[in-house]
């Protein structure tokens, strides 16, 4: 029997869209439409389902039945056994590796239910694109609660209560910078969005707009209001095709709801966004030098001796918050601050969204109470290492942030416990390491990367950055000295204390960290001229124990050089003048013959 309020949600948010969800979509519009059902259920194209390596994701409801990896030749399937019939599709279904079987309902998987939804709560759920499904769940009633039940002063007040603290990376009080900004009368002022998201594997703030724009839009409004601002700008990163285009819609759908422009619902308000596309620029994520872009200027931070809320955007007073921070702002007023604080620890109130990825089981975008521990965000929500490989380490907060060892698991997951290890949350970006991750190879990564990317303004931080870059890539060529390691840490105190903003300051984070933590294997490639985890080729030779090799051919077939030779279930060898160091051996041995060994470790004997 056809349930009357059936709907079938497709994700098509960018990572499902790159596995073809919108030909899933599509196709179940075509196939519904050419069939003879009583009652066609809704299909909605949603944004990101938060699982992003099992998509596309197919989500039935009410009956809450999920479905992973859906391509467009399933869905005459789907239609015919579970829309019609009420039949389970077993083989679509997502399976958990850890407890070994097969779930019906997302919900019921390890990797959503310890998550606690907020600036998350619609993604998934609404279709990013239709305003009405946004109002169905509580959209723009904390504008109106705002508006016409509050004054500006309690507005910022619940801000204040709450201890949201700003989810861009500095974890800044947002009620406190709204008080501030508030209290000057240099008007115009400003409220702007930081959405130029660009640590390497983030991708929650780009998520939120493509999949939840409106609450992005609701919480810059009730700041306008809150602040006396009339003006708001949203930067957008360049590449984020799919959020700019849902935000614009938003936009204009608010416009037209009496949401945005002129006289907002009657109240006397006026409040215009606008949407500004990024320079191309890491640097352009600091907030001076983003004002500047928006501007019209190169994107150069300036020091911040005065701050954006006094002298922000053409100088005049400016609130600006990132992506997350602003879809945190509807629920807070909705619910009260008491509310938020009960979720979270004492000083880091609410939840956090971070892009889980690398040598993880589970990747994709996930969101958890403050204060959850990196144990639980790796191995219960991750469901553990690929292949059960040793765990290593995390990198948290992009290239300006540090690694995390694992004598840390237990860390809570908050703005200050991170920054106690060296660490800092960052913007919410993690990167799972594990064994096979040579950590001299990651800081020098994450240097060429701020090399690049470092806008040259200061003499510290573009001519600092580049001689670290360059002691590292000695290092790794082989050709590092013992007196490498005190330079890097030379310059790495003084790249921090004399650099001009945020991204010269933190650039020696990755460096320093890994120094902290893993010295050992910078002394391995430096004394013994080996890379532990066989990445540094001038510092790696492989070979193949007697002992433990079964002959089972697995490391010839995948070597790309035919670098390897032997007869079936007799010993292998590998002929180092053939061997590019791929590692594609390592990977694929099944009994863990094939060992790494330093440069100067000879052949295997015949």
């Amino acid at each position: 029997m056809i349930k009357e309020n059936r709907k079938i949600l497709v994700c098509c948010g960018t990572g499902c869209l790159a596995n073809n969800s919108y030909d899933v979509y599509t196709q179940f519009l075509e196939k519904l439409k050419n069939t003879n059902i009583e009652v066609i259920p809704q299909v909605k194209a949603t944004g990101c389902n938060g699982l992003c390596e099992k998509g596309p994701v197919v989500k039935i409801l009410p009956d809450e039945i999920s479905y992973f990896k859906v391509k467009a030749k399933d869905v005459d399937e789907i239609v015919l056994k579970t829309i019609l019939k009420g039949e389970i599709i077993d083989r679509l279904l997502y399976f958990d590796l850890n407890d070994k079987k097969r779930i019906v309902s997302h919900k019921d998987a390890n990797f959503y239910k310890h998550q606690h939804k907020i600036a998350l709560r619609n993604i998934g759920e609404i279709d990013p694109k239709d305003i009405d499904d946004y109002k169905k769940r509580d959209g723009y009633k904390a504008l109106h609660k705002a508006l016409f039940e509050m004054t500006p002063d309690e507005v910022i007040s619940q801000i204040e209560d709450s201890h949201l603290r700003g989810r861009g990376g500095a974890g800044f009080p947002t009620g406190n910078k709204w008080r501030t900004c508030s209290n000057y009368n240099n008007n115009p002022k400003y409220v702007v969005c930081n959405g130029d998201e660009g640590d390497p594997g983030a991708f929650m703030d780009r998520s939120i707009m493509e999949g939840d724009p409106n609450t992005v839009i609701e919480g810059m409004i009730i700041c306008g209001y809150a602040i006396n601002s009339n003006n708001g700008f949203l930067y957008i990163r360049d590449e984020y095709q799919l959020a700019r285009k849902n935000m614009q819609i938003a936009i204009d759908s608010a416009k037209e709801h009496g949401f945005l422009g002129k006289n907002i619902l009657g109240s006397g308000f006026d409040f215009e966004l606008e949407i500004v596309r990024g320079g191309g620029a890491f640097v352009c994520g600091e907030s001076s030098a983003l004002m500047a872009s928006i501007e019209g200027n190169v994107g150069e931070p300036r020091a911040k001796y005065i701050r954006s809320v006094e002298k922000g955007l053409w100088d005049k007073p400016t609130v600006l918050n990132n992506v997350e921070t602003w879809a945190n702002i509807p629920p807070i007023i909705i619910n009260g601050a008491e509310w938020f604080k009960e979720i979270g620890t004492a000083k880091n109130s609410g939840t956090k969204v971070f892009s889980l990825v690398g040598k993880v089981k589970n990747t994709g975008l996930v969101e958890i109470p403050m204060g959850t521990t990196l144990r639980e965000l790796v191995f219960d929500i991750g469901g553990g290492i690929i292949k059960n490989r040793p765990f290593k380490a995390v990198q948290t907060g992009g290239p300006s942030g540090g690694c995390i060892p694992a004598e840390h698991l237990d860390i809570s997951l908050d703005f200050d416990s991170l920054g106690n290890i060296g660490s800092m949350m960052g913007s919410g970006g993690v990167i799972v390491l594990d064994d096979t991750t040579c950590m001299v190879d990651l800081a020098r990564y994450y240097m060429e990367f701020l090399s690049e990317e470092s806008c040259g303004k200061c003499t510290t931080c573009r001519e600092g950055i580049n001689t670290m870059l360059n002691i590292l890539n000695n290092i790794i060529l082989g050709k590092g000295k013992l007196e490498d390691i005190e330079l890097l840490e030379s310059l790495s105190e003084t790249i921090r204390e004399a650099s001009l903003c945020g991204l010269g300051k933190t650039a020696p984070n990755p460096v320093m960290t890994t120094l902290k933590y893993f010295k050992n294997e910078y002394m391995d490639h430096i004394i013994n001229k080996k890379c532990p985890a066989g990445v540094c080729k001038n510092l790696t030779s492989y070979s193949i124990d007697k002992e433990e090799c079964i002959g089972c051919g697995a490391c010839a077939k995948k070597c790309p050089t035919s670098a390897i030779i032997g007869e079936p279930k007799k010993p292998h060898i590998i002929e180092q003048d053939k061997c590019i160091k791929c590692g594609s051996c390592f990977s694929v041995c099944p009994t863990g013959a094939v060992k790494i060994g330093g440069a100067l470790i000879e052949s295997y004997n015949k």
